[in-house]
C-alpha cells in the first residue's frame, strides 16, 4: 500500500512538472503577442512611457483609425490577400496532382523526379534573390501581383508535394481498385474517392502555404516598388520612419495582419483528425 501511495505521489509530481515547464514554454510564445495586443490599444504617449505599462489606462483606437486615413492599409491587405490565395491554391492543387501520380503510377525517373523536389528545399532563399530578380525582370513581371505569385509556388510546391506525399502513400491502393471496379477512370478515382480522404493533408498544406506567402517579406520588398503593389509585410515594415516610430501603429497592424491566420486555423482546425480512413477497406 505504501508502495503504491509513492508510486502515486511520483506520478503526481511528474505530472505538476510536465505542466509547469509546458506553462513556462506557452508564456514564452504568448508574452510577446499579449504586448502587441496590449500596445495597439495604447495611445502614443503611453507606448514610451516608463516604466512601461502593461495594461493601458484608457483603451484607445486611435491606431486603427490611422491605418485606413494615413497608411494605404487597405491597399496592402488587398495585395497580399489575393497574391497569398492564388499561390495557396494553385500550390495545393499542383501539391495534390504531385503526390496522387507520384504514389500511384510508376515511370522512369520517378525517384529522381522525387529527389529534386527535395534538393530544392537545400538552398537558402536568399541564393535564389538575384535569379528571380533577373528571371521575372525579363518577363516583364516587376511590380505585378502575378511575378510574386510564381515566386510564392516555386517556394510552397516542393513541401507540399511531400507533404501530400505522405498522405497519399498512407491511403491503401485498393481504394483505387475498388474505384476502377465500379468504372472510374483516373481522374474520377482521384477527386471523388482518393482527395476526400486527405483533407487533413489538404488542410496542413494550405495552412504551411498560406503562412509562408503571407510572412514573406524579402521577395515582395525587391520585386516591387510602387506603393500601390506593396504587400502587407512590406507596409508593416515601411511604418519605421525617420523621426519617429509609432509602435501602437505597428501594433494594431500586425495584429490586423495575423487575424486572417487566426481565422484560417480556426476554419481548418476540424481536419486535424487522424483515422479518416480507418474502415474504408474491409479487411
Amino acid at each position: 500500500m505504501t508502495e503504491h501511495m509513492g508510486m502515486r505521489r511520483k506520478k503526481i509530481m511528474a505530472g505538476a512538472a510536465m505542466y509547469a515547464l509546458l506553462g513556462l514554454l506557452a508564456s514564452l510564445v504568448l508574452i510577446p503577442v499579449l504586448w502587441m495586443v496590449s500596445t495597439a490599444f495604447k495611445s502614443y504617449g503611453e507606448t514610451i512611457a516608463k516604466p512601461p505599462r502593461w495594461i493601458p489606462q484608457q483603451i484607445s483606437f486611435e491606431a486603427f483609425g490611422r491605418l485606413w486615413s494615413e497608411y494605404p492599409f487597405g491597399t496592402y491587405f488587398k495585395n497580399s490577400f489575393v497574391i497569398v490565395l492564388f499561390s495557396m491554391a494553385v500550390s495545393v492543387f499542383a501539391s495534390c496532382l504531385a503526390g496522387y501520380g507520384l504514389t500511384r503510377f510508376k515511370f522512369r525517373g520517378r525517384n529522381s523526379l522525387m529527389t529534386f523536389i527535395l534538393v530544392t528545399q537545400m538552398f537558402p532563399s536568399v541564393m535564389l534573390l538575384v535569379p528571380f530578380y533577373s528571371i521575372i525582370g525579363k518577363m516583364h513581371l516587376l511590380d505585378t501581383h502575378l511575378g510574386l505569385i510564381l515566386v510564392y509556388i516555386s517556394f510552397t510546391v516542393p513541401f507540399c508535394t511531400w507533404t501530400m506525399l505522405g498522405f497519399f502513400r498512407a491511403l491503401p491502393l485498393d481504394l483505387d481498385e475498388a474505384a476502377r471496379i465500379d468504372g472510374c477512370n483516373s481522374w474520377q478515382c482521384f477527386s471523388r474517392i482518393i482527395l476526400p480522404l486527405t483533407l487533413p493533408g489538404i488542410a496542413s498544406t494550405s495552412i504551411y502555404a498560406f503562412i509562408t506567402s503571407w510572412n514573406e517579406y524579402m521577395f515582395a520588398f525587391i520585386l516591387t516598388s510602387r506603393p500601390e503593389m506593396k504587400t502587407l509585410s512590406v507596409g508593416i515594415a515601411e511604418m519605421n520612419g525617420f523621426q519617429q516610430i509609432r509602435w501602437n501603429d505597428m501594433m494594431a497592424a500586425s495584429l490586423m495582419a495575423s487575424l486572417p491566420l487566426i481565422l484560417l486555423f480556426i476554419c481548418l482546425q476540424k481536419y486535424f483528425v487522424s483515422g479518416l480512413t480507418s474502415g474504408a477497406v474491409k479487411s
